[in-house]
């Protein structure tokens, strides 16, 4: 394998992993927060969305792959499946 290839994976791994944390926690806390106040709980549950969105779009950037790809639809997973909760 070419170093170049592995600095690419390496950095989206690290990419992901600091993106997908924030993601998954403002997924997760937006129901709970929803039920006290629901402006700020659909407000987290957005930028939930946001944040994976552009932890997607930085991981194609890093393969240097076109943005307009079903692969964003990663990124709005945490957002689609706390929709249930926050709705």
């Amino acid at each position: 394998m070419k170093i170049e290839t592995v600095q690419r994976w390496v950095v989206s791994v690290i990419l992901i992993h600091i993106g997908g944390s924030p993601t998954l926690a403002l997924a997760a806390y937006s129901p709970h927060l929803e039920q006290i106040k629901h402006s700020s709980g659909v407000g987290l549950w957005v930028m939930s969305g946001v944040v994976g969105i552009a932890t997607a779009a930085g991981v194609l950037l890093i393969f240097q792959r076109s943005l307009l790809s079903p692969w964003l639809i990663i990124g709005t997973l945490p957002m689609i499946v706390s929709a249930f909760y926050v709705f």
